[in-house]
């Protein structure tokens, strides 16, 4: 006698194979990510690889090694005459923050502050106690804040296999599409899987050259800015705040908090005219930068990144944060491909005359 019909074995070995999934998914998921930044690194060198392959007339494999040349000597020139100022800086900075926290804890950044800026005595007072009451919670996100900073820091290693997965990538060309495309039998099924392969291609391309556009855009002004504006520690500043412009959405926000707190508890005299100049520049990046650049390509309305933006900080992090826009850029190509499909599908079987009755 069987105890399972097999339908039920099926529905049974089905969810079996879901667990495991969902199991390695969540086991492996640092390794995971590590590819998709691969794949989106090599997103965004395959123009430039294209371009010396067709101008030199290299192979594949060469015109990758030339092109990680140049990356490895354009780095290794910014860190030659900007390497040094960012490391004394970063240094400094650090050994200030401790300062920074005891004297907010203790409330004497509230005195030293308050009395260089003609605050009122009872001003001052207040600051004080509402400080004094929320010290529990003023250390809560303090040590919030390192531990995600600590987690950021023990998972950079996986930064370092990013470009060194890229080259398999850029190297291997259109063969993983290929090779899809040769699993499948039926000619309709190859032509949706081809064009779905193309959008997707064309959607995350666009995004994250957009992207780094917009962070080296960023980086640029931030650091030109922050050094004519006699900002402290505007070197160290300017290369965190331009690197956060990576991040969709939080990025520029936290650039902006981390700017003006650390100006203010620095006690800068042009507090007024940093703050005009962060949000002008965010008005410019944000409505006039990164729609000329973007292209329209990402087509998502803003309550959908936002949407996908805090649901990735939830579920993933700053990996999640950043990965949630072409994440949800690419859902929407395949629900407008497979829409297409159907249709057409729909079409040819109303397009096909029923058959003759027989006699």
């Amino acid at each position: 006698m069987l105890i399972l019909d097999a339908r039920t074995a099926r529905v049974l070995a089905t969810i079996l194979l879901y667990g495991l999934a969902l199991a390695f998914l969540y086991l492996a998921w640092r390794t995971l990510v590590a590819f998709l930044f691969a794949i989106l690194f090599a997103y965004l060198l395959e123009p430039l690889v294209s371009r010396l392959q067709s101008r030199l007339r290299l192979g594949r494999a060469a015109a990758v090694a030339l092109l990680y040349l140049v990356l490895a000597g354009a780095a290794g020139t910014f860190l030659f005459f900007l390497g040094p100022r960012i490391v004394q800086q970063a240094n400094r900075l650090s050994q200030l923050i401790p300062q920074l926290s005891s004297r907010i804890a203790s409330g004497q950044i509230v005195r030293q502050i308050g009395g260089q800026r003609g605050w009122s005595l009872d001003t001052q007072l207040r600051l004080e106690s509402f400080m004094a009451a929320h010290r529990l919670a003023i250390d809560r996100w303090e040590q919030a804040l390192l531990s995600e900073v600590g987690r950021l820091a023990a998972n950079a290693s996986w930064v370092a296999l990013v470009p060194i997965l890229a080259i398999f990538f850029l190297i291997s060309g259109g063969r993983f599409s290929r090779a899809i495309l040769e699993q499948l039998d039926r000619r309709r099924q190859r032509a949706f899987v081809g064009e779905l392969l193309r959008d997707v291609h064309d959607v995350l391309a666009n995004y994250i050259r957009a992207q780094i556009t917009l962070t080296g855009l960023a980086l640029a002004v931030y650091l030109l800015a922050f050094e004519l504006m006699r900002l402290p520690y505007a070197i160290a500043l300017g290369v965190v705040a331009g690197l956060l412009e990576f991040i969709p959405v939080v990025g520029p926000v936290t650039a902006a908090v981390i700017v003006l707190t650390t100006a203010f508890l620095l006690d800068y005299p042009a507090m007024l005219a940093l703050l005009v100049f962060l949000a002008v520049w965010r008005l410019v990046q944000d409505y006039f930068n990164s729609p000329h650049i973007m292209g329209g390509q990402v087509q998502l309305h803003p309550l959908a990144v936002l949407f996908g933006v805090f649901a990735g900080a939830e579920m993933a992090g700053v990996v999640g944060v950043y990965l949630s826009v072409p994440a949800i850029a690419t859902l929407r190509v395949v629900w407008l491909r497979w829409r297409s499909y159907q249709d057409s599908a729909g079409a040819a079987g109303a397009a096909t005359p029923p058959p003759e009755p027989r006699n």
